[in-house]
């Protein structure tokens, strides 16, 4: 899909970055099968509906944490690094944006005030999950 970029280190995925004006006109997952969140489009004709229904429990091991954030206010810059702590890529975030990160770490700076709605897998521990650099 277009307007939809990959941030690689030596052949290992770190993020991807979906750009407001992406708009999928069938749907399509963005994510392969075995990683452990799942982002995509689903999209549906006017009349259509999705069944109702309720998940199954399913009991899942997952190792690490993936995060997504869209950006609902403001502009900032995106700092990603690789596993090595080596800056790789910086980009610029805009309203609408989403970024989902699989791999390495990453930081941001405010350019405007910013609000971001943050989506990642839980349960939420208490202790300290981040490791600053």
């Amino acid at each position: 899909m277009e307007h939809i970029e990959h941030i690689t280190w030596n052949g290992k995925l770190l993020a991807y970055i979906i750009r407001a004006e992406v708009n999928a006109e069938q749907t399509a997952f963005l994510t392969p099968p075995e990683f452990n969140f799942q982002v995509g489009f689903v999209a549906y004709p006017a009349g259509g509906e999705i069944a109702r229904h309720v998940h199954r429990l399913l009991e899942r091991q997952i190792v690490g944490t993936y995060e997504v954030l869209v950006v609902k206010k403001g502009r900032c810059l995106i700092d990603i690094y690789n596993d090595e702590r080596k800056l790789i890529a910086t980009r610029e975030l805009y309203v609408g944006d989403v970024i989902l990160m699989v791999g390495g770490g990453h930081g941001f700076r405010m350019l405007e005030d910013t609000v971001f709605l943050e989506i990642k897998q839980g349960p939420y521990t208490g202790l300290d999950e981040k490791e600053r650099f």
